[in-house]
């Protein structure tokens, strides 16, 4: 059975604004642990602006310039969530034949389990 390399996408463009990507050697690495750290910044901020920008969509008197500051915000924590998200579902582990199979013919319910 061959091995295949996934390589995780990074949290941080490259300098002209690519993905950068990381072939894991092994699980830990310092790399790894920067973006794991940096996603899960990247996270609390995206729920921190979204709450800030739900105050302000709320007050129907905010200025237009808060509303836009807020739009655009909240477009950067959603390409940053994009990009987590994106990088973690590369990371799954995709289910061999066997495990398809079994899968497919496992018709119980989670209640029906004893």
């Amino acid at each position: 059975m061959e091995s295949v390399t996934t390589l995780r996408l990074l949290p941080w463009p490259s300098p002209e604004g690519k993905p950068c990507y990381l072939v894991p050697g092994s699980e830990g690495g310092y790399l790894s642990r920067l973006a794991d750290d940096m996603e899960a910044t990247q996270l609390a901020m995206a729920a921190d602006v979204l709450g800030h920008a739900q105050k302000v969509l709320d007050d129907r008197m905010s200025p237009h310039a808060e509303v836009r500051y807020a739009g655009v915000r909240l477009a950067e924590c959603l390409r940053d969530a994009l990009r987590v998200a994106e990088s973690r579902g590369m990371r799954l582990r995709v289910p061999d034949n066997e495990d398809a199979r079994d899968a497919e013919t496992d018709n119980t319910k989670p209640g029906d389990r004893a």
